[in-house]
């Protein structure tokens, strides 16, 4: 069966975007190392399909940029209809847990689940969540969007393996 894997990075308190939606904090110029991609590029080989939510999905449709996952199977989660899919994704507006659970009874590479907070808390308490590759940044933002929302469940998981980076990054593997 396919893993789902939730790779994200977060603040040193937990939150993986401003209260706006904004993740620039990620990308300044203080973290980065010369050569370094923290893993994606591994990571991207390893995945097929991704999972978002629309307010995700609308920050990624933000960068100034064009769509990054062209070859890959987009899918956006949003509890209201009449989202119309596009190119590069298609919208699920159906019961998210049910149609993740028969996704990764597919045949195919593992499953990106990009976020945000609420789609990760689902998942989480659903047990769709194999692994998890964490990365804090040390910065402290103070509010923002949890990496999950209120109601995730109390859940116990095993540290795989840790990094960490001259920039002050932490990459943590857990899984169960």
């Amino acid at each position: 069966m396919r893993k789902t894997v939730l790779y994200i990075a977060a603040s040193l308190d937990g939150y993986i975007a401003r209260p706006d939606g904004s993740t620039a904090w990620l990308h300044d110029e203080i973290y980065t190392i010369k050569g370094e991609d923290f893993g994606y590029s591994e990571f991207l080989q390893t995945i097929d399909t991704t999972l978002m939510g629309h307010s995700t999905y609308k920050v990624v449709l933000g960068f100034d940029m064009p769509f990054p996952y062209p070859d890959k199977a987009n899918y956006v989660f949003s509890r209201s209809s009449g989202h119309t899919d596009t190119e590069h994704v298609k919208y699920i507006s159906t019961d998210a847990a049910e149609y993740i659970q028969k996704l990764k009874q597919k045949p195919g590479k593992d499953i990106w689940l990009i976020g945000g907070g609420q789609l990760n808390t689902l998942l989480l308490n659903h047990n769709l969540i194999d692994e998890i590759i964490l990365t804090y940044v040390p910065r402290v933002l103070g509010e923002g969007i949890p990496l999950f929302a209120p109601g995730a469940q109390e859940t116990k998981l095993k540290v795989h393996s840790s990094k960490s980076y001259d920039n002050g990054f932490v990459q943590v593997k857990l899984g169960k």
